[in-house]
């Protein structure tokens, strides 16, 4: 295990050689995601500054918070950094044999805790989801997306290389979500809600 300052060096060393920051998308499409959820970020924002009530206002800023996490993710590329953590801890705590244990049950509370707050926050928005359920469904489609690259299956990874209108099935994916969102929160902005 990982005790004290020298293994602690010793694991930021292991993980230097696997990840270092760089610009994970350097694609335009890459760039133009990012803008996508900055857009959602000020747009929840937007939402959120006309103070919407209850579980409304627990939607927006779980999204306003998703929007700004993501925006950074996807070009500083975080999750290999996880993995890469992940594997010097397993390299260094001697179950590196077994890291499809690990991998499997990481993915698995992922998926749990992503239905489950989703089913809860269905159950929450009950009656305000004629406002809100663009909103919820552009997340679903968001947590769906990021739940099937965390997993990384070769076969679904080949899927979402593929393209339509020369552009990534990965694009339409992950953008469909944002879309949704922001129709939503311009839609409320518009009513003054």
């Amino acid at each position: 295990m990982f005790f004290g300052f020298s293994s602690f060096a010793a694991l930021c060393a292991c993980i230097a050689r696997d990840w270092t920051p760089q610009i994970g998308d350097p694609e335009i499409t890459g760039w133009l995601t990012v803008l996508s959820y900055l857009l959602c970020l000020f747009l929840a924002v937007k939402v959120l500054r006309r103070r919407p009530a209850g579980a409304a206002r627990g939607l927006w800023l779980a999204i306003a918070g998703l929007m700004a996490a993501l925006a950074v993710n996807k070009q500083l590329d975080l999750q290999t950094a996880l993995t890469a953590t992940g594997r010097c801890m397993a390299r260094a705590q001697g179950w590196y044999d077994s890291r499809y244990l690990v991998q499997l049950a990481f993915i698995a509370g992922l998926v749990l805790g992503v239905a489950v707050a989703l089913l809860w926050a269905t159950k929450a928005l009950r009656g305000q989801m004629r406002r809100n359920g663009l909103a919820l469904l552009g997340l679903a489609v968001l947590c769906g997306f990021v739940l099937v690259r965390a997993v990384g299956f070769h076969h679904v990874d080949r899927l979402l290389s593929l393209d339509f209108a020369n552009l990534a099935f990965n694009f339409w994916f992950e953008n469909a979500g944002l879309f949704l969102i922001a129709v939503n929160a311009l839609l409320l902005l518009r009513r003054g809600r």
